[in-house]
């Protein structure tokens, strides 16, 4: 690979003026490692640790057996929009055990994208409380797994009682057509709530 290219995916560009923290959020075993691993422009961060016989006395495995790995303090990628654009993606981990470490990878951040299983929504109103008591906005996105069941918008929304305002998107985590789609609906979501504060 050219070096000069190889140190354009590493460096920011001299052009970027902001740069964006995002959280990337959800219940345990839901795709976040995977969300940031599919956009990051850069070798993502990833604090993933083997599970242990310990961890499966406190982590709910129902209907994700096949797990064998869980994020311990967060996962980091990078993704420049434009010439002047940088985002910086924070996976914060799904247990509650870590709860109190969202506090300080809420800190700074604009907004969050939750990620929801279908298979396990009940899962993801604590992770929308913690949201909500930090004072983060959020879109949330159904990831795509092929073992699961399909509602519409309507039910979903009803299911998750979110409000109308908050953007809903399907996406499959592994996708990055997908993965951005998401993403670019939460920070449209953001830059016009910021918007319309300002007003």
């Amino acid at each position: 690979m050219d070096s000069a290219l190889a140190s354009d995916r590493v460096y920011l560009r001299e052009t970027v003026r902001t740069a964006v923290k995002l959280l990337i959020v959800g219940h345990f075993a839901v795709g976040k490692t995977t969300f940031v691993g599919t956009l990051s422009e850069i070798r993502p961060l990833r604090t993933e640790e083997t599970m242990t016989q310990a961890g499966a006395l406190v982590d709910d495995l129902a209907g994700v057996q096949q797990k064998k790995t869980t994020t311990v303090a967060m996962d980091f990628g990078r993704l420049t929009l434009n010439e002047q654009l940088v985002l910086y993606l924070f996976g914060a981990p799904g247990q509650q055990r870590f709860t109190p470490m969202w506090e300080d990878l809420a800190s700074g951040a604009l907004g969050a994208l939750v990620l929801v299983d279908t298979r396990r929504l009940e899962h993801s109103f604590e992770v929308m409380g913690l949201l909500e008591e930090q004072g983060l906005r959020y879109a949330v996105a159904v990831n795509h797994f092929d073992d699961a069941s399909s509602y519409s918008e309507e039910e979903l929304r009803e299911a998750l009682d979110l409000l109308p305002a908050t953007p809903l998107v399907m996406c499959d985590a592994r996708d990055p057509a997908s993965s951005t789609r998401a993403l670019i609906t939460l920070v449209e979501y953001l830059l016009a709530s910021t918007a319309q504060e300002q007003e």
